[in-house]
This record gives C-alpha cells, structure tokens and sequence, in this order.
C-alpha cells in the first residue's frame, strides 16, 4: 500500500511530495518525488486530557466520530464512571474502547471520590489504584485533583503517587490556581529536585502556566466545551513549544460533531502560530510525554496519519490507524456496535416541597451566599447578595438572575441540598442533567419548585440523563450507561443535545454551554462556591457556608 501527498515531517521540521509506503500496519518508507499535490500527509491529532464520558457517548462511539475529525489518540481518564460505578466502571471503558480501532489510553483514576465533601458511588483506595497501574493498558496515574493532599502528604493519596513511580508511568495533575511556593512542593509531591506531578490542564491565566513551567510541568491548552483556556494561554504555543499540549477535558456531543484537536491546530494557526510548533503541540508532544505507541509518520512507526486538504483548516480527508483507513470524506468505516448498559441509581421521586428552603435555614437571613457561574470558565465567583424572601422562604430572584439551584443524591434518598447561582438567565422553567462532576449526582437550576421537581423526576425516572423543563414542553436525554453516556451514535445524540440546548436557550439562558457549566457547579475542588449534595461549599476555605 502507498501513500502519495505533501509529506509534513513535523519532527523534522519540513515538507516535500513523497511517496509513503506501509507495510503491515506501519511506515516501512518515505521518499521524496518530484510531483505536485494539493493534500497533505500528516501525524494524526492526540488530545492530551479528556474524559470521554463528558462526550455522552461510549469509548468505540466516540472514536467512530473523533476519528473523522483526524484524532488517532486520546489520554483518557475514567474518573466520571469510576466515581458512579468504581472499578466495574473502569473495566467497562477498557473493554467497550478494545472494539474501537482509536488508540484510546485510560490512567487509573487517582481521586474517587474526588472529595470527601460530596456523595460518590464508589470508592478507590490506594490498594485498588496500585492495582489499576500494574496493568498493561493503564498508562498512567491521572488527574491528582486533591492538591491539599499532596501538600499535606495525605498517606492514601501519596501511596497511589508511589505506585505510579513504582510501575514508571507518568503522573498526571489538577492544580487551578496553585501558584508559588505550594504549586513548587505539589510538583514535586514530597520527592526534592524531582517533578514528580509533570502535567496541568487547569491553568485560567498565563501568569500561572509560566509559574508551573518554571516549576517543570507541561501544560496542557484546554479547549472544551465550557472550560476554554485556549485565548489566556496560546502565546505558551510558541515560547514553549516543548512543554505544551492540546486538549478538550470535556467535549460534548454537539461539538465532537463539529471538530475536535484539528480546530484547536486551525485556531492556533489563525493567530499566527508556525504550523510546526502547533502540530508539535497537536500530534507529537502527548505521544513522547506519555510514551504512547502511537507512529509519527516515521519509517518504522505504526501507520497513524491523517490526509488533510490545508495546513491552515486541517479539514480531514482520511483518517489511518494501524495502516487501517478509519475515517473518509467525513463518514467513519467502523460499523456501529451494540453497548452494554451498567447503571448505579437508587433514588425516589421528589416533591415540590423537597426544594422549598426556609429563610430559618440559615443563621443570617439578610445575607445569601450566591454562585457567580462565568462562561467558559469551570471557575465560579461567591458573591454575597440579598435575598428574595416569599412566605418565610428563599425564592428565586428572576428579575435579577439570581436562580435556585440544587443537588440531589442519586445513589440513596437524601434531602436535596440547595442554594442560588448567577449568571444562567432563565426566565421560566428549569434543567437538569446526572453529569455533574465529579460524584453525578443530580444537578438542576430553575426559577422555581415545580418545574425543578419535574426535571429532576424526568432523569429519577429514566435513571440519569438530561432534562429540561418549560412552561410549554418537556424534554429528555436518557444516559443508560452510568446516567453518563448513551448507547447511540453521536450524530443521535448529538442532535438531541442540541434540541434540548436550543431549548434551554430560549428560556432565557446565555450561557454558551449551558448544561456543561451546570455540571461543574458541583465541583468541590475547584473555586470558590460550588453546591454539592451535602450542601454550599467553599472550596477556598475547604468549610461548608453556614
């Protein structure tokens, strides 16, 4: 089998007509011709960090549709599911990705749960971790979210640490805001002279990234659905060519339909970046950082390239893996395959009632702790604000964009833990979704107790999913697998994620993706106000508000 197109040698730094050859799934030679082509050959795209739960899709679903959009690879962390379903979950994504031709490379999840300030489904201890890493096709220790723990030299969380050196697989951070003097000894988690916790996919402000890369850590250039970093951190593309990698942590549904790693190339190509550097942070840095077999399009490597139509849109004409074409002309070549369900959800149906919050519940009436959700940030504001009172409870201040919101514990009956958010815009109704990092439990805003009731009784019913709730209409996504993922094709569920984001629209919100915002507010372990199912939690202050 032959190749013939424009042949980008990024590591090498050069292009020229070549004729490609393969040979049993790899590159048995590259010789330059005297031709003229108006494609180009190049190292298929590696995301450096994501969740593919967040995708709400399957591993093999996700790689049917990544794969178009020219990704070869992933460094993917099962931290959602294990958080649900603990190591059968973990099992679940190994096997369902071993059908899916992507090189899709799972760490074991370092923090489940994430904290102890929130209702999880499952727990790892260091012995179950130890246990992960010792596999084959666990190629790291992700996500070290619990910094205090390191910090501190929490003894579970620095034996899972140990593990990873143990079995010489890379360690990978969680970090935002951490700067100076604790940002030095988390990287270093306790071993002087040593990076030992070597990447962040967290920094919201290039003054932090250059702090951890005077520390030694790679950073990851996140551009998600909601968590967007790429406008903050782009110039580190060029003076730290190195030292940074792509990636999208979260991508929903709709977005996968459009793009995935090749937009954030295009993009950085956009702002004046050499396409070099941006490839190098594309498609080669991920792939040396983490010792993943995965070809560069040199001879002797795995036959994993893509064929693009430009070095500016990267607009992908085949896909290969393996020396198997995967992807073409925008339809992917794996057949669909059926899924397995597994599911962890024992909850009962909620009453109106359920959401009322008395003025009493609080020892300062006068003073309401609100969340100040920001686009495109997983970071919030607290602001401290004036209450609504009605009958001697909090309500809703529409007028003002001051919503309830609320978490509701998914694993066994509990009252529902309330507060209020800024910044979502609803002006009828309310939403709800079970992906609600990191525990899934129930996560639902609205402007008031009967249409927060409905959209929460819709997911209790269909056992997690997404719903949103109108004067007028109702919807429903169900997520059969874990209330995190369905069992269909992207393009279904895709279409139906944007039905019901149209729909949460018109009720008034502005947010740019509302449902990926929602399920980070109840985040415990990023700042400053986030609302888990034991309650308002301070994440700067590590104490719940009174």
């Amino acid at each position: 089998m032959i190749v013939k197109s424009n042949y980008v040698d990024v590591l090498n730094r050069s292009i020229f007509p070549a004729v490609i050859a393969l040979e049993d799934g790899k590159i048995r030679s590259v010789k330059r011709i005297d031709a003229t082509f108006s494609h180009y050959v190049m190292p298929g795209f590696t995301d450096a960090h994501i969740h593919i739960e967040s995708s709400m899709l399957t591993p093999y679903e996700f790689a049917r549709k990544a794969a178009v959009h020219g990704t070869v690879a992933t460094v993917s962390d099962p931290h959602e599911i294990a958080n649900v379903c603990g190591l059968e979950g973990v099992y679940y994504m190994l096997d369902n990705a071993r059908n899916a031709r992507m090189k899709i490379h799972f760490g074991a999840p370092s923090c489940v749960p994430a904290t102890m300030f929130e209702t999880a489904g499952a727990a790892l201890d260091h012995r179950a971790v130890d246990a992960l890493l010792q596999r084959g096709d666990i190629w790291l220790l992700s996500e070290v979210m619990n910094y205090p723990g390191v910090i501190s030299a929490d003894a579970d969380v620095m034996r899972k640490i140990a593990s990873a050196k143990k079995f010489h697989k890379p360690v990978d951070g969680h970090a935002p805001g951490l700067r100076g003097d604790d940002a030095a000894k988390y990287i270093k988690a306790g071993e002087a002279g040593t990076v030992t916790i070597s990447t962040d996919h967290e920094c919201f402000s290039l003054e932090e990234a250059l702090d951890k890369l005077n520390n030694g850590m790679k950073i990851l250039i996140r551009e998600g659905s909601a968590a967007k970093n790429f406008e903050a951190l782009h110039p580190l593309i060029s003076s730290h060519t190195g030292s940074v990698m792509f990636c999208s942590d979260d991508k929903h549904p709709d977005d996968l339909m459009l793009g995935h790693v090749n937009q954030v190339c295009a993009l950085a190509v956009a702002m004046g970046h050499n396409v070099f550097d941006v490839l190098q942070c594309g498609c080669v840095n991920a792939v040396k950082h983490y010792s993943l077999p995965v070809g560069l399009l040199q001879p002797g490597d795995q036959a994993d390239f893509v064929l693009v139509d430009n070095l500016h849109e990267f607009g992908v004409i085949e896909t290969w893996i393996n020396g198997n074409c995967v992807a073409k002309n925008g339809e992917s070549l794996m057949e669909p395959c059926a899924s397995k369900v597994i599911n962890n959800f024992s909850a009962s149906l909620k009453t109106e009632m359920d959401f009322a919050l008395p003025a009493s519940a609080f020892k300062d009436e006068n003073v309401l702790h609100v969340i100040e959700a920001i686009d495109g940030q997983v970071i919030t504001n607290h602001l401290q604000l004036e209450p609504k009172i009605r009958n001697g409870f909090f309500a809703s201040d529409v007028a003002n964009d001051v919503l309830k919101i609320a978490v509701v514990n998914r694993y066994h009956d509990a009252k529902p833990a309330i507060a209020f958010i800024k910044n979502f815009g609803l002006i009828e109704g309310a939403f709800a979704s079970t992906v609600a990092h990191d525990s899934h439990n129930i996560i639902v805003v609205g402007v008031d107790d009967a249409s927060i009731a409905k959209a929460v009784n819709l997911l209790i019913e269909c056992r997690g999913g997404l719903s949103v709730v109108s004067s007028k209409d109702e919807k429903v996504l169900p997520l059969p697998v874990a209330g995190l993922m369905s069992d269909k094709s992207c393009d279904e569920v895709g279409c139906s994620y944007s039905e019901m984001d149209r729909m949460v629209r018109k009720m008034g919100c502005r947010l740019r993706a509302p449902y990926m915002t929602l399920s980070f507010m109840a985040l415990p372990v990023i700042p400053d106000l986030k609302l888990s199912d034991k309650g308002l939690f301070n994440v700067k202050e590590f104490r719940f508000e009174g």
